[in-house]
């Protein structure tokens, strides 16, 4: 794995110490096969800290001091997005904000509750599109499909990280902003995209 501790910028004190719980608890180095079949000396198990509760309180921290105020919801594909949109949800109502959680499925279900979304979005909310780490990006703009089919508006992917560096052109292509927490040049790592 590659790192270089002196391209690591300045980042606040917020996202310096997610970025430092990252590279402790969910960094892996090694040999890795990525889903698109190409070979890593790193990975990132984003679960590690979005499923650990000092973790979770620092995603909530960061995403909530970026999350626009107009935002009414936040999920995206299960299973990367779910830690991330519960715990920030379940932070938000400590401190006042109301937002909304929700799942999306890998197939829609042929009973009880129909269709690939499950909890509590609404036709209508402003959505953030989350993810504890995106490599090619292609879940975050599946879920910005689901949530558009749905009959709502994603207005922002927010990745934990941008493992990739691909994910921001997807976006803007799909109309909605790209806002990751950290990139990996920013956790002083090169992109693995594709």
């Amino acid at each position: 794995m590659r790192r270089n501790p002196e391209r690591q910028p300045d980042l606040g004190p917020t996202l310096s110490r997610l970025r430092d719980h990252l590279m402790e608890f969910s960094v892996k180095r090694g040999d890795f096969v990525l889903k698109s079949g190409r070979r890593s000396d790193w990975f990132i198990d984003g679960k590690q800290t979005a499923c650990r509760p000092e973790g979770i309180l620092l995603i909530a921290e960061a995403m909530l001091e970026r999350l626009d105020p107009t935002v009414t919801a936040l999920g995206g594909l299960t299973m990367g997005a779910d830690p991330v949109a519960y715990g920030v949800a379940a932070v938000a109502a400590t401190r006042g904000r109301h937002l909304r959680a929700f799942s999306i499925r890998k197939e829609a279900k042929g009973h009880g509750v129909a269709g690939r979304v499950a909890g509590a979005l609404l036709r209508g909310d402003r959505v953030a599109v989350v993810e504890d780490v995106v490599t090619r990006g292609l879940s975050p703009m599946e879920a910005v499909e689901v949530v558009r089919e749905f009959g709502a508006e994603p207005v922002v992917v927010m990745p934990v990280v941008d493992r990739g560096g691909t994910c921001a052109d997807l976006a803007a292509a799909a109309g909605v902003e790209f806002r990751p927490l950290l990139t990996a040049p920013e956790l002083g790592l090169d992109y693995q995209g594709a």
